[in-house]
């Protein structure tokens, strides 16, 4: 019975180094948008909803891994020995996913860099829109203004 969890505990953590693969994949997609000359951002906005889900998917994986492990943990415990190749192999790979999972956290970071400058970017070229736009309607309403001079003598003979 151990066994089987074993089995399945490994298998879990396998699915889990998967699902982290295909996030990182979207992390460096990500951050190919924002390294671009002209950003897409509905492509990101995609990125994201599909990065959401496999997030999703990494949190059922935790969860169904956590109350495998629960089940198995006593017997382990009584017969380390019995078990010790399979320990160590789901040990590794418990590693790779921690590294893994650093890497990911590294991506973030980096890809949260990226956009902050790239809005900051954006922001910026509004308020120089804004400033622009404000200089026109003032020089527009002084030039009305300076044109239109009513007379100050008129001739009211005819």
């Amino acid at each position: 019975m151990t066994e089987n969890y074993l089995a399945l505990l490994e298998e879990s953590l396998k699915r889990k180094l998967q699902v982290m693969a295909e996030i990182q994949d979207y992390n460096l997609r990500q951050q190919e948008i924002f390294q671009a000359d002209k950003v897409d951002v509905d492509k990101f906005d995609g990125y994201v909803a599909e990065k959401g889900a496999l997030i999703d998917k990494l949190n059922a994986l935790d969860n169904g891994f956590e109350k495998l492990y629960a089940r198995a943990s006593e017997e382990l415990k009584d017969n380390r020995h019995k078990y010790g190749e399979q320990i160590k192999n789901l040990q590794n790979l418990v590693a790779k996913v921690m590294e893994t999972s650093v890497t990911i956290q590294a991506q973030e970071a980096r890809n949260k860099k990226l956009i902050e400058n790239y809005f900051q970017k954006e922001k910026e070229g509004i308020r120089m829109g804004r400033k622009t736009s404000k200089a026109a309607v003032d020089y527009y309403r002084n030039m009305n203004k300076s044109s239109v001079v009513m007379p100050l003598f008129m001739d009211s003979k005819k």
